[in-house]
């Protein structure tokens, strides 16, 4: 494959990936709509905390396998090692079906201490909600196993179906369970848990169904893997024991790094109500505030930066590629097409939702009142996380494919102390509130991205491009954001409906960014061409003019 076909192939997997990303989120705003109305702020609450705890335990058990599997398989493959790239499948699946299991069994077994000791929970409202969950972990350990195994040979097809299929089954589940929990339990003072716990079980069945999805891919792929293994001219195959440690060794600092990355989350809510029930704030009015905060404007803001990771896990082998070849130009070329991509889908995004946070909230959530302006004023002063958490996913991707594992760890550590000594000390000694987690949400992936900068600079010797990367999508996304709120204004002082007014505010102010980056060269043919569709968006670009 030549470097041209292999350029356009990294940027066509990540932008496959992070569409996928995007109908998967865009998918959870939908069914989150009926399903916050069912269980109510309080019940968001819960199911946020159950969440919380959720992701933490997935990310020290498995959450990293996918990451470690896609990087080791992909150095095998590019030196045509199938036995050993087969092997090492079987390995992974060995190690996480027994570090999932016991991951689920203990967070199963111990919900009800962590909502009494952490959540500081008399009636352990959370522990219901928690204890179905549990078992979806030992269900993404194998199934993240098969999708870093694809992603390893290049492709990201069947990871990004099984995502929408997963969302799909779970959104429909959710919706239905927790209608009906909320209806079976009516007469309960737990009814907002076992709601919550309705919604929980859409995780765990729309788990299942992305791991019958890929073990069915896999049958069909096994009689062309079966002939690739005759291919393999190496001999002597990694002893599974070896292969064994090798992804034990890998995992453990993707492990550090994501579990520092992301335990942010659920340091807010032990944070939030730990010092609010030391000020006597009740269990309920934390919840409430903590469902706003996590499934609300945290919800809305992870958009856009689901789309970041997936384009960081797209990333990992193609960076892979380069550093072994020992090709740092190509290197350099596809962290900078990376880096660009993230900021051309970040900026515009944190723009936008700035300037429509209260119509964004409104009609998302159909928010009134003090709930609406708490969320949407949330959504003002965080916007602008988008852009760090953009930067510092896409460049933690590009340091842990250049074997630079332990460099985003220490940058997180870094990031984390300044973070949990800022949050602390808003909440005790300031009014902010609920607010503090926001202003912490953005000092977070800032630090991260000003040392992951750094560390490229310095070790990459990779000098980041700034003037059309950040400076000309910046003003075109400035741009945009007023032209969108200047569109939204007039429309509902036209038309007194907020759906139509936001829709077509934000469709309108798309098509002037595209336009704006074209005729400003934020982006030139080029770049246009490499990619997706690629050739009909230069032609509409100059069917129009604009080059």
């Amino acid at each position: 494959m030549s470097v041209k076909e292999r350029k356009a192939n990294f940027i066509t997997q990540g932008i496959i990936l992070a569409a996928a990303s995007v109908i998967v989120r865009v998918i959870g705003l939908i069914y989150r709509i009926p399903l916050a109305r069912i269980i109510g702020d309080d019940g968001l609450g819960a199911y946020s905390n159950a969440y919380e705890v959720y992701n933490i335990a997935l990310l020290l058990s498995t959450y990293s396998i996918p990451t470690a599997i896609s990087k080791l398989i992909s150095e095998r493959e590019d030196k045509k090692e199938y036995g050993n790239s087969f092997h090492l499948l079987q390995v992974g699946l060995v190690f996480a079906m027994a570090v999932g299991l016991f991951a689920s069994l203990l967070l199963f077994c111990g919900a009800d201490f962590i909502a009494k000791t952490v959540f500081k929970e008399a009636d352990l409202s959370t522990a219901i909600p928690l204890k179905v969950l549990a078992p979806t972990i030992f269900v993404f350990s194998v199934t993240g196993v098969i999708r870093g195994f694809f992603q390893g040979k290049h492709t990201v097809i069947p990871t990004s179906i099984s995502q929408i299929l997963e969302q799909v089954v779970n959104a429909v589940v959710s919706v239905v369970a927790a209608k009906l929990l909320i209806g079976y339990y009516s007469a309960s003072p737990k009814i907002s848990a076992y709601g919550a716990a309705g919604g929980t079980l859409g995780t765990l069945c729309g788990a299942l169904s992305a791991l019958l999805f890929l073990l069915f891919i896999l049958c069909i792929y096994y009689p062309y893997l079966k002939r690739r293994l005759r291919k393999d001219r190496v001999g002597a195959y990694e002893d599974k024991a070896f292969l064994l440690k090798i992804l034990f060794m890998t995992t453990i600092p993707i492990i550090l790094n994501q579990t520092v990355y992301s335990i942010s989350s659920f340091l807010d809510s032990v944070l939030l109500n730990q010092v609010f029930d030391s000020k006597g704030i009740e269990a309920l009015v934390r919840r409430t505030l903590f469902g706003r905060y996590s499934s609300k404007y945290r919800l809305m803001t992870n958009v856009p930066i689901a789309v970041a990771s997936a384009i960081g896990m797209a990333i990992i082998p193609s960076i892979v590629q380069a550093h072994t070849s020992k090709d740092s130009r190509l290197l350099r070329s596809r962290i900078a097409q990376a880096v660009k991509l993230n900021m051309m889908i970040a900026m515009p995004c944190a723009g936008g939702m700035a300037v429509l946070a209260a119509p964004i909230m409104q009609f998302v959530f159909g928010d009134t009142g003090e709930a609406l302006e708490m969320t949407s004023k949330m959504m003002h002063m965080g916007a602008a996380s988008i852009v760090f958490f953009a930067y510092s996913t896409a460049t933690n991707s590009i340091l842990q494919g250049v074997n630079r594992m332990r460099v985003p760890v220490f940058h997180g550590v870094i990031s984390l102390a300044i973070y949990l000594v800022l949050d602390l000390l808003l909440l005790l000694f300031t009014p902010l509130g609920v607010y503090s987690l926001v202003i912490g949400n953005m000092i977070f992936p800032l630090i991260i991205s000003v040392l992951n900068w750094i560390t490229l600079r310095r070790e990459l010797y990779y000098v980041q491009e700034l003037d059309k990367t950040f400076l000309r999508t910046g003003l075109c996304a400035a741009f945009m954001s007023i032209i969108a709120m200047l569109l939204y204004r007039g429309m509902f002082f036209l038309t007194k409906h907020n759906a139509v007014s936001l829709l077509t505010a934000i469709g309108l102010a798309a098509m002037v960014y595209f336009v704006m980056m074209v005729a400003f060269r934020a982006v030139d043919e080029r770049e246009l061409r490499d990619m997706p569709k690629g050739v009909y968006l230069v032609r509409l670009a100059k069917k129009f003019h604009l080059m």
